[in-house]
């Protein structure tokens, strides 16, 4: 089709179909929450609506492929690049060729602009419309380059695929050495402050006369970890790249348990204990409904806590908690399973990719909730972040506070 500006004929109906099904695809790839659900939507909506104008089919797709402010830009520089606006293709020109900086940031323009480039570009022309799908559109690979030192800075929101599969193959390779502790179990230490009374005295009946007395201390261990991890919508970016990182860690250690959370709790453990992480992240995709939906936190504490906290909470674990607070409920409930939560483990670490922003601040009815009972409260959105983590939890563990502000790692 030329243009949605003019409403195209009834045999050419399928076409339109079928060319909005190519557009959700470049839609995925950029990066947004479009499955097979939505594209019927669209498809349905366009018919509803009909294509009187551009503009008319703009927003109804807009409506219906668009859920959260921070989409909107990957839309649009999508729309207009696959239906064919010659400004913003000029622009994605431009990029290939030396530019004079201003003092303009357009950063987060470019970086949306780079991933929906690659999202078009890994079709080879197959998701563009079908009557212009021998125009082909080449990319410079500079536009998916990344040094380790940039890479390591980079958000995970926005990384191209490329770069997403670099950081992937770093997370791969990240260990989590969680400071051991002390256990109430003893075993046999020369050095021990305790005396072992039983060890001694056998040694005396076998020897016949008095010897050294034995000495014990403490074991230690690490204690177990439990990862409670969010998938909704608002998420759905840096969860894939926990999963990645969730995987690497339960590989790496014994009692370590995995938690996803939307609208339900899933326990995905037994999936991410395969070695191979693409059979683990297919079995885990098998496995959990409630994928880039909505959040019901409270909801899904109170599952926690009734369900799972006295199986994998014992002897101290530590809860590493990855959401962004936002709560479908508003808050309902929180409080109280957070507390519960809280008074269960030895420390309770909140991940919240919001924290990289400076001007955050603890508005949500769920990040207040939440806040108070928690022992540490740290940004996770790149591979840096994730790097200080590790250093955290290699350290002895702070003094117990209550974070009624923000503190950014």
């Amino acid at each position: 089709m030329n243009s949605p500006s003019h409403k195209p004929p009834s045999d050419d109906g399928n076409r339109l179909a079928e060319n909005i099904m190519h557009f959700a695809r470049v839609l995925r790839a950029a990066g947004l929450p479009v499955g097979p659900g939505k594209v019927l939507d669209g498809v349905r909506a366009v018919i509803a609506a009909g294509v009187g104008s551009r503009e008319d089919f703009y927003w109804t797709l807009f409506a219906v492929f668009v859920n959260r402010q921070d989409q909107r830009d990957i839309f649009d520089q999508a729309f207009h690049i696959f239906w064919r606006n010659p400004r913003i293709l000029e622009r994605m020109l431009h990029m290939l060729m030396p530019q004079v900086q201003v003092e303009m940031d357009e950063s987060k323009n470019d970086a949306v602009l780079r991933r929906v480039a690659e999202a078009l570009a890994k079709g080879e022309g197959a998701d563009l419309p079908q009557e212009e799908a021998e125009e082909e559109i080449e990319f410079d690979a500079a536009l998916t380059y990344s040094g380790r030192e940039v890479l390591q800075g980079m958000d995970f929101e926005a990384m191209s695929a490329d770069e997403v599969a670099q950081a992937r193959a770093i997370i791969a390779r990240m260990r989590l050495p969680i400071m051991a502790v002390p256990t109430r179990r003893l075993s046999p230490d020369p050095h021990g402050r305790r005396v072992d009374m039983r060890a001694s005295l056998r040694a005396a009946l076998r020897s016949g006369d008095g010897g050294p007395l034995r000495h014990r201390s403490a074991k230690h261990r690490h204690p177990p970890l439990v990862v409670l991890c969010d998938i909704s919508g608002s998420m759905s970016r840096y969860s894939r790249m926990f999963l990645h990182f969730m995987h690497a860690i339960t590989n790496d250690r014994d009692r370590v348990h995995t938690f996803v959370f939307g609208t339900r709790l899933t326990n995905i453990t037994r999936h991410l204990r395969h070695r191979d992480v693409d059979i683990a992240l297919a079995k885990v995709s098998e496995g959990v409904e409630d994928w880039s939906g909505g959040t019901r936190i409270g909801h899904c504490l109170h599952d926690f806590n009734s369900n799972w906290s006295r199986r994998v909470l014992g002897q101290g674990a530590v809860v590493l908690m990855i959401s962004d607070g936002l709560d479908r409920d508003a808050g309902e409930g929180i409080g109280a399973e957070i507390e519960r939560l809280h008074k269960s483990c030895r420390r309770l670490i909140w991940l919240n990719p919001l924290l990289r922003y400076a001007g955050f601040e603890p508005k949500s009815k769920g990040i207040k909730a939440l806040l108070p009972h928690v022992d540490d409260f740290r940004t996770v959105h790149n591979l840096a972040s994730l790097g200080d983590l590790a250093q955290a939890l290699s350290r002895p563990q702070p003094e117990r506070r209550n974070l009624y502000r923000t503190e950014a790692a």
